[in-house]
């Protein structure tokens, strides 16, 4: 979509929040206003309703819009003095809107604007369209209803806050909802418990519980991950869990990061519990003194870190409190900034592409509000990240004032099997932490030099992408990842021995297989089989007993194909080691 269209669907996003605002204030007497912006795909507002919302009032809510919709109502624009509304809005009860309006004059705001349409006003920076007849093509839909704290802090009230959708016809409506109902079957929070991977408990909050089937998907995704990196040359390493105070004061973390941080206290010193694996990487690179020999030097963590995320925002694996993240730190010569950002790219496309994700675009986020270093290594970092990026002919969309508080980075967004967008790996060209930490190596001349560093990870928290992973297949896994791989499945009692031997064999060789022979019909084990997307299911009945065949059954295919035990045994194995390789 071009720039011009999506901000004229977004400006009619904006105008529909304020439609259904002026609605919920007809349907509801003694309702209050909080905020309602535009936002991908659709809108929201947050209301101080006089009770909690149902699905049926969405209904009678999107009624009340079209008529509205109907009515060609004028968006006005107009001015007031910053004081004069403050008190306006204090007098009429609205505190949320009073509370917006003191915070922009406590910045130097003189005047705030409104947009009226009808007996309908709001506080509003805009954009809007001209009239409600604009709005009259758009396709929109109501779809949720959640709770949400005041201005996002969980000391203050909870609203209740209306989602919608909308688009510029009825059809891109609908193929969108589709799209969102085929996201609700593969809700990775529901499968998950379905597959008895993982689970949540009230114990500790915001903490995964690992079931053994969650334990194997996670180790098979870790040996992958070490196997490939170390292919491309990197070590890897482990530091501590909690680390003294002071490390993150000099890190920078203290003043860009703290309130994300859990503490405690160790011998009566003051200690941090790692939000991040950076500066632990750092002591053990000072360690000892390095040379020029040495580098790069490619050092990998799968790191445990702990954030402190406000329990309004915990969401399934995607938002975790705790999570193993996928990090490494290059330190290298500036001669050899260039070409480790290029393999590490490569590195991370193929990493990529063993799941299926071949559809993704790179963000280079340029400097923020908050950092640290000088400018002279901000501009030198962020040039020599767009050179990169063009001698590679990446196509990159910048991010400005995204990056992290030590340097520009490259984001990656994978798509998935349903076209959803995702942001996993980064890579963070950093010229400020070796100086903040004076990090040493001798050069050819025998000289003392500062490295650079470059920090990244691929994929990002490892139960985050497991969730990613879980909503891309559907919870159906390829068999290299599959907690179960086969489900050997006796008919009759004859059978019994038999289907316990196959059993043995493959378990023996090193699958991950099952034994269904319990007294229960083959069509339930098959189906229970299925409902845990168990890739193989193998049934064996007294005719395969004399024959040492089996009947092998997919899950994405029902036909049965017979074969000699020994043909499958090789086949299985050829299928698995490709998929490994």
């Amino acid at each position: 979509m071009s720039k011009n269209k999506e901000s004229e669907i977004q400006k009619k996003r904006h105008s529909l929040s304020h439609v259904m605002a002026a609605a919920v204030l007809d349907v509801f007497d003694g309702a209050r206003l909080a905020i309602g912006p535009a936002i991908e795909n659709g809108f929201y507002y947050d209301f101080d309703l006089p009770r909690t919302l149902i699905p049926e009032d969405l209904l009678k809510i999107e009624a009340k819009m079209k008529e509205i919709i109907s009515s060609e109502i004028s968006f006005i624009k107009r001015e007031e003095d910053a004081k004069r509304a403050l008190k306006k809005e204090k007098a009429s009860g609205d505190i949320y809107k009073a509370e917006l309006i003191t915070d922009l004059m406590s910045e130097g705001t003189k005047k705030v604007t409104y947009y009226k349409s009808g007996d309908f006003e709001d506080l509003c920076v805009g954009p809007h369209v001209n009239s409600t007849k604009d709005l009259r093509g758009v396709a929109f839909k109501l779809t949720k209803i959640a709770g949400a704290y005041w201005r996002g802090n969980e000391k203050n009230k909870m609203l209740q806050r209306i989602y919608a959708v909308a688009f510029e016809n009825q059809k891109k409506l609908d193929d969108y909802l589709k799209k969102i109902e085929e996201a609700e079957k593969r809700d990775h929070r529901k499968l998950g418990q379905e597959l008895d991977l993982f689970s949540f408990n009230d114990a500790a909050v915001g903490f995964v519980f690992w079931h053994p089937g969650g334990m194997i998907l996670k180790n098979e995704l870790v040996s992958y991950w070490r196997k490939e990196h170390l292919r491309v040359g990197y070590k890897e390493v482990e530091t501590p869990i909690i680390l003294n105070e002071s490390l993150w004061h000099k890190s920078g973390h203290w003043d860009n990061y703290k309130d994300n941080m859990y503490f405690t206290k160790i011998d009566n010193q003051q200690s941090a519990i790692k939000p991040m694996n950076c500066p632990g990487g750092i002591l053990i690179y000072k360690s000892r003194m390095r040379s020029y020999r040495d580098l790069p030097l490619r050092v990998a963590e799968l790191g445990l870190v702990h954030r402190h995320e406000l329990s309004g925002v915990l969401h399934g694996l995607f938002r975790v409190r705790s999570f193993v993240q996928d990090d490494a730190h290059i330190y290298c010569t500036e001669d050899q900034v260039e070409k480790e950002l290029a393999s590490t790219i490569k590195l991370i496309e193929k990493i990529y592409k063993k799941f299926g994700f071949k559809d993704y675009h790179i963000e280079l986020s340029t400097r923020p509000q908050k950092s640290i270093g000088t400018d002279q290594m901000w501009n030198k970092a962020e040039k020599t990240m767009k050179k990169v990026s063009r001698d590679l002919n990446l196509k990159i969309k910048i991010n400005e004032g995204d990056g992290a508080f030590y340097g520009p980075k490259f984001d990656f967004h994978i798509n998935d099997s349903i076209g959803r967008t995702w942001q996993c790996g980064t890579i963070q060209l950093d010229f400020s932490m070796p100086e903040r930490f004076e990090l040493e190596y001798v050069g050819k001349d025998g000289k003392k030099k500062r490295p650079v560093m470059i920090h990244r990870t691929v994929l990002g928290s490892l139960e985050r992408f497991i969730g990613i992973l879980i909503e891309h297949y559907a919870g159906a896994f390829p068999l290299w990842l599959a907690p179960v791989q086969l489900s050997i499945i006796s008919v009759g009692a004859s059978s019994k021995k038999y289907a316990k031997d196959v059993y043995k064999e493959l378990l023996s060789e090193g699958y991950r297989v099952e034994l269904r022979d319990e007294n229960e019909t083959v069509g339930k084990k098959i189906r229970e089989a299925e409902l845990q997307k168990i890739p193989y299911m193998i049934v064996v009945g007294e005719k395969e007993a004399k024959s040492e065949s089996v009947a092998v059954r997919t899950l994405h295919d029902k036909k049965i194909k017979n074969l000699k035990k020994s043909v499958f045994m090789k086949e299985i194995k050829k299928e698995l080691e490709n998929q490994i390789e």
